[in-house]
């Protein structure tokens, strides 16, 4: 027995690819067969996509081109046939966004995938601005373009990122510009492609590089125009996206007037051209140098009007009379308060003198209603041992004694006889 006869057909293998073994596996042909077969049974599909690689073999009648996803670095090789190609109204190159209608197909020889395509579209302009058109009010839905989340751009960064095409006057530029106005201002620059395929990743690549520098204070994303196909990766939503996720300032410097890339409105500055972006991110050492000169000269003239202010109201201080002549002032004092103690005199004789007579008024007064007075005059008081005055015959008795009162001092006497008017005893 050969060996090809030790072989075992397929029929006596396993049906499925779950009862294969270690002992009894498939080979290589069955499971190519399998998987062509697989693919033959689906169904033809609408593709969209960009076209990377585009080659004509007019000898064979055929066309091959490779078809790139716009958003993932994912792509299938398709083949068509030249007439196919002829087609097309627009002429497809390299970098043309297509539609293509065609169907799946496995090459069991080779072991690959492609796509057998009958139709192909390409997608125009209007198409794809209505699409961004579309993607813009998602992302402004979901506040993507909000001033809240833009940050100011710092007034001078020592570095500044810059995110560029190779070579490109965009580079020039900006940096340029940029160290004509302020010579010191240093530049990590990103040399990526700015259209086509690549752009997208790369782009988002380096933007998350720069972002993820600490020395880096501003990030310039700049192109520096061109035809709206072109700018079509600046309003990708992947790069847009990483864009808003970048937390270091970002300015756009795409150029484009006419039609505004969404990475415009999620950018924390636009700027018109690369030129401008120049002029936004550091300041211009000669008007700073101006803008100081001024402000010094602003701050001396205000010192000045206000020592002059000062000095002309310590002036008008040191003027008056209280200043220039302060003995004036006590003087002046001085004199009402002798007045002041001159009239507090007299008032004060007036009163005792008022006083003094009021005095002697009183005394007169007194003299005349004391009973001493009455006493000088020869009268007498009488009174019972006990002090009480006798006013009435009636008051005493026979026998009793009494003091008698009289002017210069007292008397002892004793009532012998008793007279009451019109009664004798």
């Amino acid at each position: 027995m050969t060996e090809e006869d030790s072989t075992p057909p397929i029929t006596a293998l396993p049906a499925r690819a779950l009862d294969t073994t270690a002992e009894r596996p498939w080979p290589v042909r069955l499971l190519a067969a399998k998987i062509a077969d697989y693919i033959a049974r689906m169904a033809p599909v609408w593709v969209e996509g960009q076209i990377v690689q585009l080659s004509r073999r007019p000898g064979a009648g055929m066309a091959f081109l490779t078809l790139r996803d716009t958003d993932a670095d994912m792509s299938l090789p398709v083949s068509l046939y030249a007439r196919v190609l002829e087609a097309v109204a627009t002429p497809l190159v390299e970098g043309a966004h297509v539609v293509v209608h065609a169907t799946p197909t496995f090459w069991t020889k080779r072991g690959t995938l492609q796509l057998q395509a009958d139709e192909v579209r390409a997608v125009g302009v209007g198409e794809l601005l209505a699409r961004i058109e579309q993607l813009k009010r998602v992302l402004a839905a979901e506040g993507l373009f909000d001033a809240a989340h833009k940050v100011p751009l710092p007034f001078l960064p020592e570095v500044v990122g810059l995110v560029c095409g190779r070579g490109s006057k965009a580079e020039h530029d900006v940096v340029v510009n940029a160290q004509a106005r302020w010579p010191h201002v240093r530049f990590e620059i990103r040399e990526v492609a700015v259209q086509g395929v690549g752009a997208v990743q790369q782009v988002s690549a380096a933007i998350a590089e720069l972002d993820a520098d600490p020395r880096v204070e501003v990030i310039v994303v700049a192109r520096g125009g061109g035809a709206v196909e072109d700018l079509l990766p600046f309003s990708n939503e992947a790069l847009v996206r990483a864009a808003a996720a970048c937390r270091t300032p970002l300015v756009s410097a795409i150029g484009h007037e006419t039609d505004t890339p969404l990475l415009d409105l999620v950018a924390d500055y636009r700027a018109s051209t690369p030129t401008d972006a120049a002029e936004r991110i550091v300041p211009d050492v000669t008007e700073e140098r101006a803008r100081l000169v001024q402000a010094r000269a602003r701050i001396r003239a205000a010192v000045d009007h206000l020592l002059s202010r000062e000095q002309a109201g310590l002036d008008a201080a040191r003027s008056r009379p209280v200043l220039a002549s302060p003995e004036s002032t006590v003087a002046a004092r001085e004199a009402d308060m002798h007045q002041r103690q001159e009239a507090g005199r007299r008032a004060l004789d007036a009163r005792l003198a008022r006083a003094t007579g009021e005095t002697q008024q009183l005394a007169v007064q007194l003299r005349a209603l004391s009973p001493a007075a009455t006493l000088d005059r020869g009268y007498a008081v009488v009174q019972r041992p006990d002090g009480a005055v006798v006013r009435d015959p009636m008051d005493v008795e026979t026998g009793d004694a009494l003091r008698v009162r009289v002017a210069r001092g007292e008397l002892g006497a004793m009532v012998t006889a008793i007279h009451r008017p019109g009664r004798q005893y």
